[in-house]
C-alpha cells in the first residue's frame, strides 16, 4: 500500500495508518453501474465512467439514507414538531459522523458547506487580520484564489523540496500565517507529505489547511494523528452528490471570523445591536441548511468506514497500475507526473496523446467507445502548464490541456482495458 512521504523527524504514519481498523464488509455498489450510452453507429454500450475525480456517482447506501430521511424531512434546530426534532437529530448526527470520519479532535468544528471551494472560501473569510497564506502553484484554484495576501511557491521538484520551500517561506513571514496544501493532486493523483508539512508549519507558529477532496474517497484520513488544523472536502467526490461538503478544524479562527452568511440561525439576538453566535457551527450555517446533503455525506462516510479501506485500496491499486502500464505501452502517450512514476498516488492519471488535442481524445472516447473522461486544465491552470512545459498539449488554440482518467468504486477492469485499447486505436489512426 502506498504511503504518504514523511520527512524530518515526523513519525512515518500514513493517513491510512493513523486511524483504527474497521471490520470489512463487501464494497457497496454505485447507482448507474448498469447505465448504457449511445455510441457511433447507434449501438448502446455500458458506460465506462472514468471521471470520478470530477464527481463520483452516488453509493447505493447514500441513496437509501436520503430516501429514508425524506418522509420525515422538516426544518432543523428551531422546530418543536416530531419531524423537525427527528430531522435535527439526523443533521447533528451527520456532523458527528463526519468528525469521526476524518479523525478530528473532539472540540473541532464541523461546518457543512457546499463543497471544498466553499469551505476554503469560508476559512479565508475567517483568517485573523494581517494573515499571510503560503500556497504552491500546484494547487486547485480553490486553494490558490481565495486569499487576500498570499505567497505562491513554485512546483517542487521532489517532496522534500516542498517541505523545505514551505519551511523557508513560513520562516520569513511575520504575523498569522496559514499553509495550504492538497493531500492528493487532482491532476496527477500524487500524494503530498502533509504530516511533514504540518510539522514545519507548526514549528513556525503557522496553521495548515489540507484540501482532502481527492484523498478521502481513496484513503483513510486522521486529522488528529497527522496534526492538521483544518481539512476541507466535498460530498460530490465522496459518492454523495447532494450538494454538501465540510470544513473541519480548530474553532478559534472560525469563531472570530465574520459570519459567512448573515441571516437566521447565525445570531443569538437582533435588536439595536446584533449578537452573533460564537459557536462557529451555527455562526457560519445561516438559513436552512442542506440537511439532505449532510445526511448523504454522513452516509457515504459510514459506508466507506464500514467497508474497510484494505479492499478498497487493493482494488484501486490493481486497476490504476493496469491503466498506467497500458497507457505507457502506447507510443505517443505521455502521463503527467510531478514526482515520477514510482511516487504513491490515488486513482488519477492525466495524459496527452501526440497528434490530438485533449478535447479530441475525450470526444472520441465518448462518442465511439462510451468512455467518460475529463479534458482541460482541471481548475489547476498553473500546474498543468508547468507539467506540459512549453508545449501546448496538442491543442491547436495553444492552451495547455490534458486528458484525465480517474477511477473509484464501480470502476472495472473492462473499463480500464477499454480505455487503453481505445487510445491505442486512436494513435494507430495517425
Amino acid at each position: 500500500m502506498p504511503t504518504l512521504t514523511i520527512f524530518s523527524s515526523v513519525p512515518a504514519r500514513t493517513a491510512a495508518e493513523a486511524a483504527p481498523a474497521a471490520t470489512s464488509r463487501p464494497i457497496p455498489a454505485v447507482l448507474g453501474a448498469d447505465l448504457e450510452v449511445p455510441v457511433k453507429g447507434g449501438r448502446l454500450v455500458g458506460y465506462a465512467n472514468l471521471d470520478y475525480a470530477a464527481s463520483a456517482p452516488c453509493l447505493e447506501p447514500v441513496s437509501a439514507a436520503v430516501t429514508a430521511a425524506l418522509p420525515a424531512y422538516s426544518s432543523v434546530h428551531r422546530g418543536a414538531g416530531y419531524a423537525s426534532q427527528l430531522t435535527t437529530a439526523r443533521y447533528e448526527q451527520a456532523r458527528h459522523t463526519v468528525r469521526a470520519f476524518v479523525g478530528a479532535r473532539p472540540d473541532d468544528a464541523v461546518i457543512f458547506t457546499r463543497n471544498t471551494t466553499d469551505a476554503t472560501n469560508l476559512l479565508a473569510r475567517c483568517l485573523p487580520e494581517g494573515s499571510t497564506t503560503v500556497v504552491f502553484d500546484t494547487e486547485h484554484h480553490a486553494s490558490l484564489l481565495p486569499w487576500q495576501k498570499s505567497v505562491r511557491l513554485a512546483p517542487p521538484a521532489f517532496p522534500g523540496e516542498a517541505v523545505r520551500a514551505a519551511d523557508a517561506a513560513l520562516a520569513g513571514i511575520d504575523g498569522p500565517k496559514l499553509l495550504v496544501v492538497t493531500a492528493a493532486s487532482n491532476v496527477t493523483g500524487e500524494l503530498w507529505p502533509i504530516a511533514a508539512l504540518a510539522h514545519v508549519a507548526h514549528r513556525h507558529g503557522a496553521r495548515i489547511l489540507v484540501d482532502a477532496a481527492q484523498l478521502v474517497p481513496h484513503r483513510r484520513l486522521n486529522l488528529t494523528a497527522l496534526d492538521l488544523d483544518y481539512v476541507a472536502f466535498s460530498g460530490h467526490k465522496l459518492y454523495a452528490p447532494f450538494g454538501a461538503g465540510a470544513l473541519v478544524g480548530r474553532r478559534d479562527w472560525l469563531a472570530g471570523g465574520e459570519p459567512y452568511l448573515k441571516g437566521g440561525g447565525a445570531v443569538r439576538s437582533v435588536g439595536d445591536d446584533i449578537e452573533w453566535h460564537d459557536d462557529p457551527e451555527p455562526r457560519h450555517e445561516a438559513g436552512t441548511p442542506n440537511v439532505l446533503g449532510a445526511i448523504a455525506l454522513a452516509a457515504a462516510c459510514d459506508a466507506l468506514t464500514a467497508t474497510g479501506w484494505t479492499e478498497l485500496v487493493r482494488e484501486e491499486e490493481r486497476l490504476i497500475a493496469r491503466l498506467r502500464s497500458g497507457l505507457a505501452s502506447i507510443e505517443g502517450v505521455r502521463e503527467l507526473s510531478l514526482w515520477g512514476d514510482d511516487h504513491p498516488r490515488v486513482g488519477i492519471v492525466s495524459f496527452t496523446v501526440d497528434g490530438y488535442s485533449a478535447r479530441e481524445v475525450a470526444e472520441v472516447l465518448s462518442s465511439e467507445y462510451g468512455i467518460g473522461v475529463r479534458d482541460g486544465k482541471f481548475c489547476a491552470h498553473p500546474f498543468v502548464r508547468h507539467l506540459l512545459g512549453e508545449t501546448d498539449g496538442g491543442c491547436e488554440d495553444g492552451t495547455a490541456s490534458a486528458v484525465r482518467a480517474s477511477i473509484g468504486i464501480g470502476s472495472t477492469q473492462e473499463h480500464v482495458d477499454r480505455l487503453v485499447e481505445a487510445v491505442r486505436d486512436l494513435v494507430n489512426r495517425c
